[in-house]
């Protein structure tokens, strides 16, 4: 018996042994074979000696392609038709980034929990329930029925999936090694996702529930003191005094005023003031070369492997060099030999929360135009890893996905009615975004730039242009739904037609200019027009300093080079430091200071209002800004259970500078009765005393880069994949947009000519793999805020590149 149990033991104990070691836990992958020498996370280390010639065969294609890779390891593509450019951009693309492309699809789609279990079940049903897949479909429904743009789509997934059917278990990345999940066949669904989630991301948030309890909560006439619908200080994309050059149509009349609205406690992303992109164009007459210079830097979230990935695609009647979106056929933006564009967030208002009435709890009716109408159903079936999977049902009204459910007793008086949130969005159109691109691409002058703008549909872009005949151009350009003033700053009436989206802005009357007499063309995400402007695009926009710092900058330039542009780029200095600090600093009480105060007012006082990495005095004033703007307002729009926000800084700003004895400066909850000098000190004192604790006394921790601590994590957080903190300046009030993860993902800067010029880099390297040379590379050269020269090859042969390998592909 004893000898049984002994050789039971022996059996069951290597069984459990392989079990466990071949079982994911949390987040420890499978252990035997993550360390496995032939197929585990060995196999993700590469060599920096590159195999210099190689052949493969793809029998997808059409015809030969040949592939060139540079220094920094950047595909130059030459086709001989468009079917296998794409092709062979989709198989390049996967090579490199084929897990940051699965999981930022299966992110946007609702399909974490298939990854990493039932932690992520809550951001799935959120995901699902934005109708994200519901849009993706929408906008696969345009591109599919053009047929240029079901070419591109088709032919990159089909070079997508030949890729991902060559991989072995050894080859997959790492990622799929420490997560334990492997790769599926990509689908056109895919590529739209990855735009869809584009639009979710610049969306930047939704802020009709925190409104609307602010004006529940102090009424209408605090609304217009406080949240204005133009700022205080502005300085507009398209120049003041455009004029406009239409016939504007009718503004939907706006509905009586809807005073039901209940006060929520929904919490959504709220928008994140000082975060967005920057644009320009110059034209020749600014310039040492006489043609134009074009520069962008859109600022997004950073992350490894990088947001964008670099590529050059030449084929009949195409050679455009750029950043694609991993995942999207086609180049976002770059420069071909006639021309170059770039985009920055217009940041419109196309998200609309509306409030709906149900007619019971089993939701299936909800009332709107003095009826009853039916609602439909989503089922959203949700595969959670190493749990029971979860079916969610989304349901659906003329406006959108109901977002969110809850049970209000304010909405009708004495009953219990069932309401909900849903949602109006144009990424849910149907639209064709690739066709924009596959013209830009392709483009040759102002008119082609025009006609690729009228396909585009979000999210909406400041399209910024530059051409070899020495025009520039830039448009507030999108879809924008035809509204009265203001329709989306609260929560609309779901049950009142008038509330509906009335129609659109004609593309041709979107915001646009030309040539300006200024002789450039600039956006930093500013209020795109002045007052003038017939329709009503947003009624909040970021503020104007990086904007006001741009134009103050290239209306003093001449004889403009790419070097003085690429110097631009990293500009520092603060607009709002020169708006304010004079006003503060006046305030502070010197005689009321402790040895560490008074040292760090002397800092303040001498600063030169430039956020570079070494300054002392950006840490104290940032800080202390802040806090002042806490002081300020916490008070009154900080209130249990019900989510508001400040008023904005440009608001803030009005008060410092012009109401100081305004009633919003006492703190309600003092007996005392504050005045703004005492906020200011407080909020001095408060700075300095929080460095202090943090750092010790005034020295080289206190300098902002340490401060600030950018960094660049990777896309799921695994530790050790990111970067190191990046010591570099910058701040997001400045033309240099940075924070701790958020900052600019592309630099580039075209110089236009008979052999155009084109300079770029962003923040990570080519390859996806943390085992690559090619992963961080370009890291040290980002944060010096230089650029590397961009090849822009005229043929396979064309020896003006640094070519370091090169791959031949073949149909048979």
């Amino acid at each position: 018996m004893m000898n049984k149990i002994r050789a039971s033991i022996c059996i069951i104990i290597p069984l459990l042994l392989v079990y466990l070691l071949n079982t994911k836990f949390g987040n420890i992958p499978p252990i035997l074979k993550f360390l496995n020498p032939f197929t585990g996370f060995w196999q993700n280390a590469e060599h920096r000696t590159i195999n210099k010639n190689s052949k493969i065969v793809l029998k997808g294609t059409h015809q030969d392609v040949d592939v060139r890779f540079d220094d920094r390891m950047i595909p130059h593509i030459f086709a001989q038709n468009d079917h296998d450019v794409y092709y062979v951009q989709g198989y390049i693309t996967a090579m490199h980034r084929l897990w940051q492309m699965d999981f930022q699809t299966r992110f946007a789609a609702g399909r974490i929990s298939e990854v990493v279990g039932k932690k992520a079940v809550e951001l799935d049903k959120y995901q699902r329930r934005m109708g994200m897949v519901y849009g993706a479909e929408r906008s696969l429904e345009g591109m599919l029925a053009d047929p240029q743009s079901k070419e591109m789509i088709m032919a990159y997934t089909a070079g997508i999936n030949a890729y991902i059917h060559s991989l072995s278990a050894a080859q997959l990345p790492i990622e799929y090694k420490i997560l334990d999940f492997k790769p599926e066949d990509w689908t056109p669904l895919k590529c739209s996702l990855l735009l869809k989630q584009m639009s979710a991301v610049l969306a930047m948030g939704s802020d009709e529930f925190y409104m609307t309890n602010i004006r529940n909560k102090f009424g209408n006439d605090v609304i217009k003191d406080l949240f204005p619908d133009y700022p205080f200080k502005e300085d507009p994309i398209i120049p003041v005094g455009t004029k406009w050059d239409f016939d504007p149509l009718p503004i939907p009349k706006a509905p009586d005023s809807f005073n039901e609205t209940t006060t929520s406690t929904i919490k959504t992303k709220q928008k994140e003031e000082g975060i967005g992109s920057n644009n320009w164009a110059l034209s020749g007459s600014k310039t040492a070369s006489g043609l134009p210079i074009l520069a962008n830097d859109p600022h997004l979230d950073l992350s490894l492997p990088s947001i964008w990935y670099q590529v050059q695609l030449h084929a009949p009647g195409l050679n455009a060099y750029g950043v694609s979106l991993p995942g999207a056929p086609g180049i976002i933006i770059g420069f071909n030999q006639d021309v170059a564009w770039g985009v920055t967030n217009v940041a419109a208002d196309v998200l609309d929360f509306y409030q709906i009435k149900f007619k019971d709890n089993t939701h299936k009716s909800y009332w709107h135009d003095g009826k009853w109408k039916n609602t439909s159903n989503r089922l959203e079936k949700i595969i959670v890893k190493g749990d029971k999977n979860i079916t969610d049902t989304v349901i659906y009204t003329h406006q959108g996905p109901v977002v969110y459910l809850e049970k209000n007793k304010d909405f009708v008086k004495s009953k219990n009615i069932p309401t909900g949130s849903a949602l109006r969005w144009i990424a849910h159109e149907k639209s064709n975004e690739l066709k924009t691109f596959y013209l830009l691409n392709r483009g040759k002058n102002y008119n082609d730039y025009r006609k690729a703008l009228s396909f585009y549909t979000a999210p909406a872009q400041n399209f910024v242009f530059a051409s070899v005949q020495n025009d520039i151009a830039i448009t507030a350009n999108g879809k924008f739904p035809l509204k009265w003033k203001d329709q989306g700053k609260f929560i609309l009436d779901g049950s009142d037609p008038k509330n509906d989206w009335q129609g659109w802005i004609p593309a041709s009357q979107n915001p646009t200019v030309k040539n300006p007499p200024r002789a450039f063309v600039s956006s930093a995400n500013q209020s795109s027009t002045d007052q003038t402007y017939p329709y009503y695009i947003n009624w909040e926009f970021s503020p104007y300093e990086r904007g006001k710092r741009i134009n103050d900058r290239l209306a003093a330039m001449n004889k403009a080079t790419a070097d003085s542009i690429i110097n631009m780029q990293t500009d520092s200095y603060s607009i709002h430091a020169q708006n304010i600090l004079p006003a503060i600093l006046a305030m502070v009480d010197k005689n009321e200071l402790n040895a560490t105060q008074k040292e760090a007012l002397r800092f303040v006082s001498t600063w030169d209002k430039y956020y570079d990495a070494k300054s002392i005095a950006a840490s104290v004033f940032d800080l202390w800004t802040k806090r002042l703007q806490f002081n300020i307002w916490d008070d009154e729009f900080t209130i249990a259970d019900i989510p508001m926000r400040y008023p904005s800084r440009d608001r803030t700003v009005q008060l410092i500078l012009h109401e100081p004895n305004s009633k919003w400066i006492d703190n309600v909850n003092t007996p005392e009765k504050e005045t703004l000098a005492d906020l200011v000190n407080d909020s001095f004192k408060f700075s300095c005393d929080s460095l202090e604790r943090r750092y010790g006394s005034i020295g080289k921790l206190w300098e902002w880069a340490n401060l600030k601590h950018t960094n660049i994590q990777h896309l799921a957080k695994i530790p050790g994949f990111g970067s190191k903190v990046l010591m570099t300046g910058g701040g997001k009030m400045t033309i240099n947009a940075l924070s701790e993860g958020n900052g600019p993902s592309w630099r580039m800067v075209v110089e236009l000519g008979k052999n155009p010029k084109g300079h770029g880099v962003f923040p990570g390297g080519q390859s996806g793999n943390p085992g690559s040379p090619f992963y961080d590379d370009m890291i040290d050269k980002w944060v010096s805020g230089k650029l590397y020269d961009l090849f822009f090859m005229h043929s396979a042969d064309d020896n003006s590149a640094k070519i370091i390998s090169q791959l031949k592909i073949s149909k048979k």
